[in-house]
């Protein structure tokens, strides 16, 4: 996780948070910063394209960190990351961490993808299930793929089930092959 630029941010802004006791700042700050890119092609713009200057980055940061009332410690992380020439990479920051959030508390991500959207009730029982297969919380981060036709495909960790019905008809194809 910290073998990225995007990572040594992540776990030195963790680090620090923890220091400081504002863990929990910190991840409402880079809640807030994910759902503003999220929302805003102009702001994922600024970030990512070489056009604008390194001075010019580091006041749009600056300003949406005064706007949205981000904590010191998150705006001077992103202000040395405009000055380092390394916006580009704070999807990734984000990522990692609030993966690192997650390891402290105890938590684990499970990548679920269905062929359309899981009730909360489903949700819940997916989560409840995995929760007694790995022995810790888990955070389900769900995506649709209407390509797998129905089923799950469940990562966590390094472990995968893909109980699809696509990847149940290609096994049936190669064994079909095999015959033929």
């Amino acid at each position: 996780m910290t073998s990225s630029a995007a990572g040594r941010y992540a776990t030195a802004l963790f680090e620090l948070a923890k220091e400081e006791g504002q863990l929990d700042q910190v991840e409402a700050d880079l809640n807030s910063v994910g759902a503003a890119l999220d929302d805003s092609a102009d702001l994922t713009q600024v970030l990512v394209s070489p056009i604008y200057t390194r001075d010019q980055q580091g006041r749009a940061l600056a300003a949406l960190a005064t706007k949205m009332e981000l904590g010191a410690l998150t705006s001077n992380v992103l202000g040395l990351m405009a000055a380092n020439r390394r916006l580009f990479s704070v999807p990734e920051m984000l990522a990692n961490f609030a993966g690192l959030m997650a390891e402290h508390r105890g938590e684990v991500t499970a990548e679920v993808t269905s062929a359309k959207a899981l009730t909360k009730a489903q949700s819940e029982n997916l989560a409840a299930s995995l929760k007694a297969s790995v022995g810790r919380d888990v955070n389900l981060n769900m995506t649709v793929d209407k390509d797998i036709i129905g089923g799950l495909i469940v990562k966590v960790g390094s472990k995968m089930v893909d109980s699809s019905i696509r990847s149940k008809l290609a096994g049936l194809q190669n064994a079909m092959k095999e015959v033929g």
